[in-house]
């Protein structure tokens, strides 16, 4: 997805080097039912990650991101559709529900708690979950959340982790790595079995550490990580903007920003041992309702 392109605004993105095809739900399942849980860190982009994953593994493509089980019956859209032969009219009302981040599901446990039914996965399968954590430094409840996540014996399947870090922060290189590694660190904290290593992990993260401990420091993740890869982890950079960006952020999240900041995640997350995954590419000709 770093390469390839579009043939015109919001043609079908067409990879260069590889192929690319739509995983079915059953196939989906069966991956993801490989860990024993999929832990999604980050903002806003991670949230439309995690209702992508509801999405197709409730087969529900209108539905399937929102906690349609305690809708009203005002806030079912279709109800209140009309179709006529000029086309489909929707009353101006029909949006006048609760805020979509609100709706939208955290965890796969709530959809197997209140709609059981709804997933196609087999039973007690997956485990999916995501922890907004939008900007460094990390407000302390939220990294309590995060370690109340992990357990401190190793389970039977491995957890997978998904990054997504940059806006909130303004592109700022070194907030995102300071935020990653804040993660990073307290994961081995918490859990000790991530890494084989007994080594203490280093301190938390401040602004003011000195390259040199910070270098340091990254060598000594990529030296720990797991050999066998029982601690997966992908990092997720930003979309490309769109032209309804608003002027305020052109200068610090615009196009220019984001392709610089891109790279240069992608540099040092796989000095950490992640993998990393860049968005920019696939998205710069596609349409965006907020230019962001």
């Amino acid at each position: 997805m770093a390469s390839g392109g579009r043939i015109g605004h919001d043609a079908p993105y067409m990879p260069r080097g590889c192929d690319m095809r739509w995983f079915s739900t059953e196939e989906i399942c069966e991956i993801l039912s490989r860990f024993e849980k999929v832990v999604i860190l980050g903002d806003s982009m991670m949230r439309h990650v995690v209702g992508s994953i509801n999405v197709l593994v409730r087969k529900d493509l209108g539905y399937g991101a929102v906690t349609d089980w305690n809708f009203s019956p005002e806030e079912r859209y279709p109800h209140q559709f009309e179709f006529t032969t000029a086309g489909i009219v929707i009353p101006d009302n029909a949006f006048n529900v609760k805020a979509c981040s609100v709706q939208g599901i955290f965890k796969t446990s709530d959809v197997v708690k209140n709609d059981p039914e709804s997933v196609a996965c087999p039973a007690d399968s997956i485990d999916i979950i995501i922890e907004q954590m939008i900007r460094f430094p990390i407000p302390a409840e939220e990294l309590d959340r995060f370690r109340a996540l992990l357990p401190a014996k190793k389970p039977a399947r491995p957890y997978a982790f998904i990054f997504g870090h940059g806006l909130w922060n303004d592109l700022d290189l070194q907030a995102t790595l300071d935020w990653l590694d804040t993660l990073l660190d307290t994961s081995i904290q918490a859990a000790p079995w991530l890494s084989p290593s007994s080594t203490k992990p280093s301190s938390p993260r401040t602004r003011s550490r000195g390259k040199a401990a910070r270098m340091a420091a990254a060598a000594k993740r990529q030296r720990n990580k797991h050999p066998s890869g029982f601690w997966p982890r992908l990092f997720l950079t930003p979309n490309a903007a769109g032209k309804e960006k608003p002027d305020e952020w052109i200068v610090s999240q615009g196009n220019k920003a984001l392709m610089i900041f891109e790279e240069s995640v992608g540099v040092e997350v796989r000095r950490r041992g992640l993998e990393h995954l860049g968005t920019w590419n696939m998205s710069i000709q596609s349409n965006k309702f907020d230019g962001v």
